[in-house]
């Protein structure tokens, strides 16, 4: 079943406002089947809108609207869906009831403005909406379900679930879309859709099947996986199997298969193994420490983090001789490596890191250019060490080093060895 989202309102056609009830429709809708096809965000102009509902109307099984119920001029969403199913607006007495009776429970006049909302196009359910004076409408057009919400997340998102649960889940029969999600950092998108597209690729015509999106991400890729089924344990079952299959192709890169961040798979895994990590950050300025410690119960593993920013920071901080960083400069995988053992040492932990770069946009060479990072991350009797040169501005460039030193982290834990493309990348 297809469904469609339309989100009223020229505001969110401007800088200042975004739809946010269109993830939270979507998820209920994929639970019931409704595969989500088309999301627009429509101007408060009847015509426009009166365009974008017909067209849906030619293939939508359900379409959704959000918005442009209230009581001024430019709420319009009851004129065009009137229009385009050629039914005039009747007022219903009975809600302008209900509005008075709620302005004069707060001790106000109901303005005759607020009759508007009492519009209804002739042939609607009328939605109660216990949040707000607007309610909803439920109508019919040949085979397709037209549902109109009030935009404010408060009263929409009750009633949403109201009409899922009395209208629509009903006739879904128990069937949905089940996602899981993979996450792969180290490796580029094209290698990893190399490996993984002879495995997916099969799963599209099996007794449940299994659609795949890989997305590539800042510092890391991803592989969506949905399955339509008529019940979530033949769902859990088939994404299982697919998760599997992929692991045994893709190897350590894949490190979560229920969705975690990198932050939170590595305080895991330190917990687990009872290891302690400490951390001495020059160009990502403290933002490996800030992603660890965002995880609860990162007290648990993060004994210390400094940011060693100056060469006498990293001498004094993190241990690095002055000779050292003389020598081979700053950003160096030896002064990398020493940031690591010296905070490690430091700490007394059993995990060291150590990170130093160039983040731009100024301070490069040609010998290094702005990107360039070096990391180690040093354990017990091992030190890994690679240097990167990551692309993009300031900010990219520190968010792919915290990424790549917690999965340095990550395979130091499991004595997991990086990718071959990883390894290649130094």
């Amino acid at each position: 079943m297809k469904a469609c989202i339309l989100a009223i309102g020229s505001e969110m056609l401007t800088p200042f406002r975004v739809d946010t009830n269109s993830l939270f429709i979507t998820e209920k809708l994929n639970a019931i089947g409704y595969d989500v096809r088309l999301k627009a965000v429509v101007a408060d102009e009847v015509a426009e809108l009166a365009r974008v509902i017909e067209g849906a109307l030619d293939w939508a099984d359900l379409v959704v609207i959000t918005g442009g119920l209230g009581p001024t001029e430019d709420d319009v969403t009851r004129d065009a869906v009137a229009r385009v199913l050629d039914v005039p607006l009747d007022v219903d007495e009975s809600i302008v009831d209900r509005i008075r009776d709620r302005f004069a429970r707060r001790g106000m006049t109901m303005p005759d403005i607020n009759r508007r909302q009492a519009m209804v196009p002739r042939g609607a359910d009328v939605l109660p909406n216990p949040n707000g004076t607007a309610p909803g409408l439920w109508l019919r057009k040949d085979r397709t379900s037209i549902v109109l919400l009030p935009g404010p997340p408060r009263e929409m998102k009750p009633m949403l679930e109201a009409v899922v649960a009395d209208r629509l889940a009903p006739k879904a029969g128990g069937s949905g879309l089940f996602r899981r999600v993979l996450k792969i950092t180290g490796r580029a998108e094209s290698d990893v859709d190399a490996q993984a597209q002879p495995v997916y690729g099969k799963w599209t015509s099996q007794r449940v099947p299994i659609s795949t999106t890989i997305l590539a991400v800042l510092g890391q890729i991803e592989l969506h996986l949905t399955a339509h089924a008529g019940s979530k344990s033949d769902a859990d079952a088939a994404l299982e199997v697919a998760v599997r299959e992929l692991q045994d192709v893709l190897g350590h890169s894949v490190y979560s298969t229920d969705g975690q961040p990198l932050e939170a798979v590595v305080g895991q895994l330190l917990r687990e193994h009872h290891m302690t990590i400490a951390v001495a950050e020059s160009c990502t300025g403290g933002l490996l420490a800030s992603r660890l410690t965002d995880v609860p119960g990162s007290s648990d593993y993060v004994e210390l983090g400094v940011v060693c920013y100056s060469n006498k920071s990293k001498t004094e901080l993190a241990g690095v001789p002055a000779a050292l960083i003389a020598e081979h400069g700053a950003v160096s995988e030896p002064v990398a490596r020493a940031m690591a053992e010296g905070i490690r040492t430091r700490a007394s932990t059993s995990v060291g890191v150590g990170i130093t770069g160039i983040a731009g946009p100024g301070g490069g060479s040609e010998q290094k250019p702005v990107g360039t990072v070096s990391i180690a991350v040093a354990g017990d009797g091992e030190t890994r060490v690679r240097t990167f040169q990551f692309i993009g501005g300031r900010d990219m460039v520190k968010f792919q080093a915290s990424q790549s030193a917690l999965n340095m982290t990550r395979l130091m834990v499991t004595r997991a060895q990086p990718s071959r493309e990883w390894a290649e990348r130094k």
